[in-house]
């Protein structure tokens, strides 16, 4: 009978397609932004350092989203909650289309930040939900979605912007495929669409107890490492333009994402290692960005993008590997703690990189940046203990 269910479903199911348009939307939007913000601050008339607080303000409800709308949206339901969500994403990229006044523009933002990050995690949910049996295949593709938006977003901006189409243009795109996104949720739903076998049920019942030492070290290794990528991100395109006078800003930012693809999809095929790629990655991102910081020429610092994107992209599966030995039962609520803790490093070190960046260079802003990581090292090494001590593993 399971099989004659899933087969019977899977000719007209196409929830997995939404949830994966859901995820690239919210790439698309973020990469759309980071490579916007630049013309955004020339519209506003805003220094760097104003230029970081606008984009940290979205990057502060993407720390609040998990905190205050996680047990809600179990609550209420995957679907409801993920169609209010992207109701209120609609609603806020058509008001960033229309309106001129900075107020509006950074409510709205802040509104987006909200809905994009519950929509991250609630889709995840949801599809791990809808698809017991082939959940944990088809979340390999849907993380690697978002990164997928995130290349084609400056692509698109820079492609528009020079045939002298404002940057607003971005949010009609991104209420475009939100609205195909709303359709498709409330005409499908998000009830499951595999039974799970029993076998598959009780396999959870040995999982380790939760270790809050564990996961707060996981969170500390994000937060520097998401704070890290957003102030890189949202600020290279100024570093190309105003330091090396050049327009390929939009280009290195999107092979900086573009190449994290195929990095996360290589972390779940080598995962048996994700100790020593974490450990490679923190190492790697500091050593790297000191010749982004020392480079006098625009091609090298595109050159760059691509080691940096591929030490980046591995970061976030290995963390989320590392996690599954310290979550017990509790999977949710570490997840949620990880993912808080990426919205405090986005927001902080965002603002600070543009504070950064006023005081002494673009360049000396990125390289205190990375210094960051040493701390993070340190957490990796100690969770790496901890993980062969769990586990019952060596290193």
């Amino acid at each position: 009978m399971v099989k004659a269910y899933n087969t019977t479903v899977r000719k007209k199911d196409f929830l997995w397609v939404i949830l994966f348009l859901i995820i690239f939307v919210n790439g698309f939007e973020s990469g759309g932004y980071q490579a916007s913000l630049y013309s955004i601050g020339q519209t506003y008339d805003l220094s760097i350092t104003s230029m970081g607080l606008f984009a940290a303000l979205e990057l502060l409800a993407d720390m609040l989203a998990p905190i205050l709308l996680g047990s809600w949206a179990d609550k209420v339901g995957k679907a409801k909650s993920m169609t209010i969500m992207l109701g209120l994403q609609l609603v806020a990229a058509v008001v960033v289309f229309f309106t001129k006044a900075q107020t509006p523009f950074l409510v709205s933002m802040f509104l987006l930040g909200l809905t994009t990050s519950a929509l991250q995690f609630i889709a995840i949910a949801a599809l791990a939900d809808a698809y017991p049996l082939s959940g944990k295949k088809r979340i390999g593709f849907l993380t690697s979605m978002y990164a997928f938006g995130a290349v084609i977003a400056p692509l698109a901006v820079s492609f528009y912007l020079g045939h002298g189409v404002s940057w607003r243009a971005l949010f009609v795109l991104l209420a475009i495929g939100t609205l195909i996104a709303l359709v498709g949720i409330v005409r499908m739903g998000a009830d499951p669409r595999e039974k799970a076998p029993k076998k598959a049920i009780g396999e959870r019942e040995g999982a380790s107890t939760f270790i809050l030492l564990g996961i707060l070290l996981l969170c500390v290794i994000m937060c520097i490492y998401v704070g890290f990528e957003n102030g890189f991100s949202f600020f290279v395109d100024t570093l190309f333009t105003d330091v090396f006078h050049s327009p390929m800003g939009k280009s290195a930012l999107s092979l900086y994402w573009a190449v994290m693809i195929p990095s996360r999809m290589l972390v779940g095929q080598f995962s048996k290692h994700v100790k020593r790629i974490l450990l490679a990655c923190v190492i790697a991102i500091p050593v790297i960005t000191v010749f982004v910081g020392i480079a006098n020429s625009a091609i090298m610092v595109l050159l760059l993008c691509v080691p940096l994107g591929i030490a980046s992209g591995a970061i976030y599966p290995c963390v989320l590997t590392l996690m599954l030995p310290f979550a017990g039962k509790k999977t949710a609520t570490a997840t949620g703690m990880i993912t808080a803790a990426t919205g405090i490093g986005g927001f902080a070190f965002t603002a600070l990189t543009g504070f950064m960046a006023d005081l002494w260079g673009m360049q000396t802003a990125m390289m205190i940046l990375a210094a960051f990581f040493v701390v993070s090292i340190l957490a990796v090494l100690r969770v790496n203990a901890m993980a062969d001590a769990a586990t019952g593993k060596s290193a």
